[in-house]
């Protein structure tokens, strides 16, 4: 069974070879992390290599959690980190390992659902999976060759994460009772119903811009910590706009 540390979720996505999947599992175990998820992964699950690499750390891939989409996997997060070494135009706030790992730490131990998020090995995290996230964790590399190995990253996040934890002496505060920042499953269920309403509006248009319109609708949901009073009343008011249209 995992052990009973509150802590963050890892969650690969769409990782391509075991080796690296097991390499993160050695990684996160060396610093006490266990919660791991994977998302696609591309050779199939279970994976010998991965058990093969992890040496002594395979109890996190027999209880790794699998998932055949992201947002299943964000679908209980409260706050979700996404490494990447590029540079986006997302808009969203950008932090050290370091700082990130320090906020994570004192959202966990005010009882919040965390997740960190790494990219496959190819090309890393791509601007979709990114638009789902909080905030962007950027690792200062050498910028002739800023790519990382998925282990490599995950050790690095992971260190942090051990660093971090450590030094948090007091519980940062959350609006009312634990629980009240939305999940991932309501974040998700607040585009869908916005994205629904949107296109039969006609917003979306011209038709060869809407893609990146969504997409930067969703950066806009994430980009907001949204409370699930926040996210009804926002059900809410596209609802009472619908009907006052239907109306007239």
């Amino acid at each position: 069974m995992p052990s009973e540390t509150a802590q963050p979720s890892f969650v690969l996505v769409r990782p391509q070879m075991g080796e690296n999947i097991g390499a993160a599992a050695r990684a996160m175990w060396n610093f006490g992390l266990d919660r791991m998820r994977i998302v696609g992964p591309r050779d199939g699950w279970p994976n010998p290599k991965a058990v093969a690499m992890s040496s002594g750390a395979g109890r996190l891939l027999d209880e790794a959690q699998i998932y055949d989409d992201l947002a299943g996997a964000l679908s209980d997060r409260t706050f979700v980190f996404a490494t990447t070494a590029r540079p986006r135009d997302l808009t969203k706030p950008v932090y050290s390992p370091e700082h990130a790992m320090k906020m994570a730490a004192e959202m966990v131990a005010a009882g919040e659902q965390v997740a960190v998020l790494f990219g496959p090995e190819r090309a890393g995290l791509e601007n979709d999976d990114i638009a789902k996230a909080n905030a962007i964790i950027s690792v200062p590399v050498n910028p002739e060759y800023a790519s990382l190995n998925l282990g490599q990253c995950v050790l690095l996040t992971a260190y942090e994460w051990m660093r971090q934890a450590g030094d948090v002496t007091h519980v940062s505060e959350v609006p009312g009772n634990k629980g009240d920042w939305a999940t991932g499953v309501e974040i998700e269920k607040l585009v869908d119903h916005y994205e629904e309403r949107l296109e039969e509006a006609g917003f979306f248009y011209p038709a060869a811009k809407a893609d990146n319109m969504k997409l930067n609708l969703r950066n806009l949901w994430s980009r907001m910590r949204l409370t699930r009073a926040d996210v009804q009343m926002l059900h809410g008011i596209m609802r009472q706009m619908v009907r006052w249209k239907e109306r007239g």
